[in-house]
């Protein structure tokens, strides 16, 4: 008899999470305005609200943390970071940052100026926010595949190159690098495959480009590429890795995901103009570059967290999981960015709700009636965290309208899993009664869904 899987690790502490009634969520959501980030956590039975920060760590990270040296300059804890970075991926030189997008603004702080063109793979809201805010253009060169979530496609994330290439002969000089999201978050959490990325590189290449990762989570890039493209099954996660960023010029990343912290981030590089680039914004907006925003223990935990989250296994229990839930909902027949990604589950609000017109914001609605069944808190990747147009000031309803069910690592079990896909079907079930969605009455110019109001639309 074949085995059943199990989790590659097992539980040492706990942590209480408490159910709440039906009138309870419904008084909290009116007063947080229909805005699900503006509620407190412990209104949340089981939060899907990000995976950024919300795993849990391991006991070696945990030690790791007791070692932490928190000189302000020149501390061993930076070099331990830096060195097993290096390892890693094959960047010498490394600025830390709290988190993702403050590497994004030290080096686009450096890099990005008014007018400039960005072609990516559907830039992420703090990447396209960072972009934007510089009066840049941010392009969207993702494959057309990504935007069929019914598709069965490996690697939904790639880059469409010939677009990406059309791009930059028509705006030679005006761009300053590319950017691959690994995986594409906005896409369904999707990955990129290795050939993909070669093919960047050439297209790079052909025009003196360079080419930036946004590497929040390109440990599980890397286990698709293993268990996804040919050639690849019988390599190590680490050798991908290496492979992978062998074909970029620098990387930011939140290591709050794939290094599995709490709080933490970095700027690497293979080019020593960028690093001195960088340097002269990480100071003023990060502190120190043996620091930037960072405890020693903090820098610690992150240099073991990535090295544990390189290795199969970890990865392996992680995805599986995010799996064991689409399973469920294939039982119930819930439309999501077909295949499951690495970190969540990306449910197709404009397939689910389709008497909620787009103006009243599909997934944001669907947010919130899952949040009121089981008070379980996703988050919406659709036309509120699209932002509008920086030039018409339109709401920008050409992309997916997606809920985000973002898996946190090593903290849910799968126990959990099945309440979630049962409070989802029982949403599914009433789909044909929800016929009216939200209305903005407040919004921030960028980045709105952090903060925006919502009022429920008129009937």
């Amino acid at each position: 008899m074949e085995l059943p899987f199990a989790e590659s690790w097992r539980i040492k502490m706990v942590e209480p999470i408490r159910p709440s009634s039906r009138q309870e969520r419904e008084q909290w959501i009116r007063d947080c305005h229909y805005n699900v980030f503006q509620l407190p956590a412990w209104q949340v039975y089981i939060d899907l609200l990000t995976d950024s920060g919300t795993g849990a760590m391991s006991d070696r990270q945990w030690s790791a943390m007791m070692m932490g040296d928190e000189s302000y300059a020149g501390a061993r804890s930076f070099f331990k970071m830096k060195d097993t970075i290096t390892r890693l991926t094959g960047f010498g030189y490394v600025i830390p940052t709290h988190q993702g997008r403050a590497a994004e603004n030290v080096l686009f702080s450096a890099l990005v100026k008014e007018g400039d063109v960005v072609p990516g793979n559907s830039h992420f809201d703090t990447t396209k926010g960072h972009i934007e805010s510089r009066k840049a253009k941010a392009v969207d060169c993702t494959i057309a595949e990504s935007r069929d979530t019914q598709l069965e496609h490996p690697f939904k994330g790639n880059v469409d190159t010939e677009m990406l290439d059309r791009v930059i002969s028509e705006n030679p000089d005006k761009v300053p690098f590319i950017i691959v999201t690994i995986t594409n978050n906005t896409a369904g959490g999707q990955p990129v495959s290795l050939e993909n990325l070669r093919q960047v590189r050439r297209v790079a290449d052909k025009y003196g480009k360079r080419v930036i990762f946004d590497s929040a989570r390109f440990a599980e890039n890397a286990y698709f590429i293993k268990t996804r493209e040919e050639g690849q099954a019988n390599r190590s996660i680490k050798e991908i890795v290496r492979d992978m960023f062998d074909l970029a010029d620098g990387m930011t990343m939140s290591a709050k995901k794939d290094a599995i912290v709490n709080m933490g981030g970095f700027i690497a590089t293979r080019h020593e103009d960028w690093f001195e680039g960088a340097k002269r914004f990480a100071i003023p907006f990060e502190g120190y570059l043996t620091y930037g925003g960072m405890n020693g223990r903090d820098m610690e935990a992150l240099a073991v967290g990535l090295d544990e989250n390189t290795e199969f296994d970890n990865l392996h229990t992680r995805i599986h999981q995010v799996q064991f839930l689409a399973s469920l909902l294939d039982e119930y027949g819930i439309p999501y960015q077909r295949p499951a990604g690495g970190h969540a589950i990306f449910v197709d609000a404009s397939k689910v709700l389709t008497n909620v017109p787009k103006e009243e914001f599909p997934a944001q609605t669907l947010t919130v009636e899952l949040y009121l069944e089981a008070g379980i808190r996703g988050c919406e990747i659709g036309y509120i965290l699209a932002d509008r147009d920086p030039v018409t000031r339109e709401n920008r309803f050409g992309g997916l309208d997606l809920l985000r069910l973002a898996i946190p690592r090593r903290t849910y079990t799968d126990n959990h899993m099945r309440v979630i896909a049962a409070a989802l079907k029982n949403v599914y079930d009433r789909r044909e009664s929800i016929t009216r969605g939200y209305v903005i009455t407040e919004e921030a110019p960028l980045m709105r869904h952090f903060t925006v109001k919502l009022a429920p639309a008129e009937q």
